[in-house]
């Protein structure tokens, strides 16, 4: 052998067996910043329960109404569900009934006009699928959009009861399945029965009596005078209560951390195996958290949207328009919007085609966009819901945009701080014991909710589309027709 290839020195893979190793503590993938825990201000909560006390509404308010498609394709509803149209509410049941009875499913083409302003349609109408555009002229005589409805929404009701010409023009956007009612459809229920008919005036009229006592939020109107009259007499008025206000109780997430005890005592340099553990586990619970706040069906903020603070994409892609027409319905002191990363890509990708890109600011010392200086706070708990259609890749979210603290009546969380063995705020750990294998337990108790204060304080952006994406190089000349560039 040659001196070349003699050992001169001990060799780099023996050594290191003798050398410190850096190491760092354990990673994990699913945390995220969470930032909806930090801007939600939290509200101390005595007693597990958080009672939000609001004024008495007079009128009901439309619920959207779930409507079932059966394999024939036609679409039914139960006739309990025709009282979520405010103008039923009080109608009989024996009137009910027989509506949903005479109720026909239509399948409409895209662009039909299914009501004609200046025109006595007299039909009333469900969307079992689809979606649908709200026209009215304007003082300049072009049609102008009043609202976007979709699955679940309803239109024409009254129709049915006057005999004046339709004020709107509603034309389909989408192809549409719809549950209608006609006029004639309406006489021949009245007619089925004697009395019918009378019950059935007496319930719209009262409705119709009610609504004119009532301010645009169907809360009783208070009676004031304002002037410099002399001798005028002045209203007596009051504002009555909700005879019974939601409660809000605090939800529990909780598991069981377990440590051997041989583990901690051993190997507990340079990390601590039981904080490392807590600190994981911790970690979970914040992420349960924060999709529990979403996406809870009793308080999630996705549940706790009133039908008439929901609005629908126009195009599917999220759009300026859309996430202003998102501004006009929580425009008291908005303060944040909240998206899935994905959508908030795609709003940037229709701002940067239109010319528009968003600015940033500084949140939490990372940049954020925002739209009107409202900040677009990404959050993964916003879910994607994903589907193939004709060999393509679709996705469709949501948008919320907040309003929140108690002073201005909007969105808070709920908690219980100063609970035995607290770590955190609202947030307990506990010893349960040691099993007879040496494997300590601790008991991690989460105790959270939290509450919408007013109806207008949270709206949601539906069917949001986050698979669309333009070709930069192709430009049409005729503008943005069909609101997307395309």
């Amino acid at each position: 052998m040659s001196d070349s290839l003699l050992q001169r020195s001990v060799t780099t893979s023996v050594a290191r067996n003798l050398a410190h190793t850096t190491k760092t503590s354990p990673k994990m993938m699913s945390i995220t910043p969470r930032w909806l825990l930090s801007l939600l201000p939290w509200v101390q909560v005595e007693g597990g329960t958080y009672r939000v006390n609001r004024t008495k509404v007079e009128l009901s308010k439309a619920q959207r109404i779930a409507v079932e498609l059966t394999e024939g394709g036609a679409a039914k509803i139960p006739s309990q569900a025709l009282r979520s149209v405010p103008l039923f509410y009080h109608v009989p049941e024996a009137v009910l009934t027989r509506m949903v009875d005479h109720l026909t499913t239509e399948v409409v083409s895209l662009g039909n006009k299914l009501i004609v302003e200046g025109q006595d349609r007299s039909k009333f109408f469900i969307i079992a699928q689809g979606q649908v555009e709200v026209l009215s002229s304007g003082v300049h005589g072009s049609d102008l959009r009043i609202a976007l409805l979709t699955e679940g929404e309803f239109f024409g009701e009254l129709d049915l009861v006057s005999d004046k010409p339709s004020e709107i023009t509603v034309r389909t956007t989408t192809p549409c399945v719809l549950l209608t009612l006609s006029r004639k459809d309406l006489d021949a229920v009245l007619a089925e029965v004697p009395n019918l008919e009378g019950d059935f005036r007496k319930a719209i009229d009262d409705h119709q009596e009610r609504a004119s006592m009532v301010n645009r939020y169907g809360e009783r109107n208070i009676d004031l005078f304002s002037g410099f009259a002399e001798n005028v007499e002045i209203p007596e008025t009051f504002v009555d209560y909700s005879a019974s206000p939601r409660e809000y109780s605090l939800q529990a997430v909780q598991t069981a951390v377990r440590v051997n005890t041989r583990v901690s005592d051993l190997y507990n340099g340079p990390f601590d195996q039981l904080e490392e553990q807590m600190r994981l586990t911790i970690e979970g619970i914040k992420e349960r958290q924060e999709w529990e706040l979403i996406n809870n069906q009793r308080f999630g903020l996705l549940h706790s949207v009133d039908p008439a603070m929901r609005i629908s994409s126009r195009y599917g892609a999220p759009t300026p328009d859309d996430l202003d027409q998102l501004l006009s319905l929580v425009w008291k002191k908005p303060a944040f919007f909240l998206a899935h990363p994905k959508a908030i890509a795609a709003f940037e990708r229709e701002c940067s085609w239109r010319g528009v890109p968003p600015p940033t600011i500084d949140l939490f010392g990372f940049p954020v966009l925002t739209w009107r200086g409202v900040p677009l706070v990404p959050c993964d708990k916003l879910e994607v819901t994903s589907r193939f259609q004709s060999n393509q890749w679709l996705g469709t979210t949501n948008i919320l945009l907040l309003r929140v603290g108690e002073a201005d009546q909007g969105v808070v969380g709920l908690h219980q701080a100063g609970i035995p063995g607290e770590i955190q705020p609202s947030l307990s750990a506990r010893l349960m014991g040691l099993d007879s294998l040496g494997v300590a337990s601790y008991l991690l108790t989460l105790y959270f909710s939290c509450a919408v204060l007013t109806d207008d304080a949270i709206g949601v952006l539906e069917n949001v589309e986050v698979g669309y994406y333009h070709d930069y190089n192709v430009r049409v000349s005729t503008g943005f027709d069909n609101g997307l560039g395309i």
